[in-house]
């Protein structure tokens, strides 16, 4: 079977899922593929790297390797039975960029493994069995955004989620707006940031992480009513405020991200900020759909070493919708 997981770029709310915050992620056409069949135990082969684990997951594993045995443990204490795969992994979502990668391959993965044993898990449980295998392997407080958005995405729509309640709706986006994403080449890993660092300032009460938090779950609630609206003005000083505080407040940009938002800016966008957790990796700007291949170039020509305009994709399986899932 094939089995694919979107990667994804946060619009904004960013580091407000751990708090239980607001965050609006859209799922990316870029994502990870896993070509798999059933097997005695868990075999999987990405460029050339291979792991072997029991088929719930034991054993010893290094690099990515750790989030699928992490998964594979998380989904065994669910009550998943004991059936492996071998398959090959096959990514174009790039690591350490900002673009959810490990979230996707611990989706994929455990999408993998619960088909092979017939083992049906709602897609917001399975969110939470990745969350927490993310945790168990790279030992990092990481909330929930990455793995949600891999899985409840939908073509055409950000999804705005309550991490707290996870309450959700999609919020449709204006066929008029395109999502250009440039990749600073400045990579982190949240093992080897300050990311742990931060959630500990904030639960401690840091002001400054308390401000940004605060300001930045009433700035998701105003960029999904510009957007409700079509108001395509009002994103901009959105954008700008979310990546001020991220700089001033959370401290969580770099010098050379900041050089990209600007030369996005120069370049044309309407908005631009740094996405996902920060201390390098991407940044996301919104630009008029016909201009979005020049504003793509001209920051590139500037700053950044590759980008793309990406499609707001649908999620790595069906799922059901709930009606009562609603946030405010």
């Amino acid at each position: 079977m094939s089995i694919w997981a979107p990667g994804r770029v946060n619009l904004i709310g960013e580091h407000t899922d751990y708090s239980g915050g607001l965050v609006l992620p859209i799922a990316i056409d870029r994502g990870i593929r896993l070509e798999v069949d059933r097997g005695p135990q868990i075999a999987l082969v990405s460029n050339g790297d291979s792991i072997e684990l029991a088929a719930d997951g034991s054993g010893d594993a290094h690099g990515w390797g750790r989030y699928a045995a992490a998964v594979g443990r998380e989904l065994a204490l669910l009550g998943r039975p004991a059936v492996g795969i071998a398959g090959t992994l096959d990514s174009d979502v790039p690591q350490g960029a900002g673009l959810g990668s490990s979230g996707a391959l611990e989706v994929v993965v455990a999408l993998a493994l619960c088909a092979a044993a017939e083992f049906e898990v709602d897609p917001l449980e399975l969110a939470l069995a990745c969350q927490r295998a993310e945790r168990r392997a790279v030992g990092v407080p990481s909330g929930i955004l990455d793995q949600a958005a891999s899985l409840l995405g939908r073509e055409g729509h950000a999804l705005l989620l309550d991490c707290g309640s996870l309450e959700y709706r999609w919020v449709e986006l204006p066929e008029e707006l395109a999502i250009v994403v440039i990749d600073s080449g400045e990579r982190h890993s949240h093992e080897g940031s300050g990311y742990a660092d931060r959630k500990r300032e904030l639960e401690s009460g840091h002001p400054h992480r308390v401000r940004h938090v605060r300001t930045e779950n009433e700035r998701v609630r105003a960029l999904v009513g510009a957007l409700e609206r079509g108001d395509l003005e009002a994103l901009g000083p959105i954008f700008a405020a979310s990546h001020a505080s991220l700089r001033d407040d959370y401290e969580v940009s770099t010098p050379r991200l900041d050089r990209v938002v600007d030369a996005a800016l120069a370049a044309g966008a309407i908005g631009a900020r740094m996405t996902g957790g920060g201390f390098g990796g991407s940044i996301v700007a919104l630009a008029a759909r016909e201009d979005a291949r020049g504003v793509l170039q001209r920051t590139l020509e500037q700053a950044g070493v590759q980008g793309w305009i990406v499609r707001p994709a649908a999620g790595a399986t069906r799922r059901r919708t709930d009606p009562s899932r609603n946030p405010a």
